[in-house]
């Protein structure tokens, strides 16, 4: 019966975001059994599109790719794919009625990474960053909302700015990786390699800039999803914390961690401020 080659499916997704992100995986366990498993589909489906051009280097990546797509294509269309990732994906997007359009602009950033390595205009940076990470963000706001169109309305802009957060957290923790093993460089007009205080500043200040807005949707969010994404938002406040008080020079020739004692705490304290409605 195809309701346990579906049943294996989600597996796959749970495993998939279990075995390569273990702080996005706790946030995902803070929200409801309801909606937990589709955000899961989601997040095997990015991580795989994200796999293919940034780590298989052995790989013909580009056709690897075009490969991914059109499995991709075939699984929205039929609603099913042997693809087990696709599967679970495919499935969410029919249930939530992800629009085409979203799925579309992710796939296009991805396929920029397979050969773009530098971004010389803010148009650029932020049409990459709508995305690699804000269509992100409002696939899982069309999970959290449920069809309430008007509840996604009100929330839309805050989504995206929360996915572009996480976005550029990620790009300046992941700087010396992007610069020296993929050959990338994310931010428009900075040279990298001399990067100082006052560039790094600017980097921060904009990221703020982008949780403020973004905490402002969390606590608009219905109680299904609240603690996952202010759970989510905690930890990557916590990596911002760490990158602002770390040298520009020790970024460049490291990657910079929430120690698991840490994320423990965190995750302590986010449990205590949504129990008392403290958010």
């Amino acid at each position: 019966m195809k309701s346990i080659f579906d049943t294996v499916s989600f597996e796959c997704s749970r495993n998939v975001t279990k075995s390569y992100s273990t702080s996005f995986s706790a946030a995902v366990t803070m929200l409801a059994p309801s909606i937990r498993q589709d955000i899961y589909n989601i997040y095997g489906f990015v991580r795989f599109a994200d796999e293919i051009v940034d780590t298989f280097h052995d790989y013909d990546k580009e056709r690897l790719f075009a490969q991914f797509e059109k499995e991709l294509d075939m699984a929205l269309e039929h609603k099913i794919s042997l693809n087990p990732i696709l599967n679970s994906f495919q499935h969410t997007v029919h249930k939530y009625s992800i629009p085409r359009s979203m799925i579309a602009s992710f796939m296009k950033s991805m396929r920029l990474d397979l050969h773009k390595k530098e971004y010389q205009s803010f148009e650029e940076y932020n049409d990459y960053i709508y995305g690699s990470a804000d269509v992100v963000g409002l696939m899982c706001l069309k999970v959290f909302v449920n069809g309430d169109e008007q509840k996604y309305k009100e929330l839309e802009q805050s989504a995206m700015r929360l996915g572009s957060a996480f976005q550029k957290v990620n790009f300046l923790r992941d700087l010396k990786a992007d610069h020296e093993e993929l050959n990338r460089s994310y931010f428009p007009n900075m040279d990298l390699t001399r990067l100082d205080e006052s560039s790094k500043q600017v980097i921060i200040q904009e990221i703020e800039a982008d949780f403020e807005a973004g905490y402002q949707g969390i606590i608009k969010l219905p109680l299904e999803a609240k603690f996952g994404v202010y759970t989510a938002y905690i930890y990557y406040k916590k990596l911002l914390s760490k990158l602002k008080k770390t040298p520009s020079m020790e970024i460049k020739h490291t990657r910079i961690r929430v120690p698991d004692y840490q994320k423990f705490g965190l995750l302590a304290k986010c449990y205590v401020n949504y129990r008392l409605n403290l958010l």
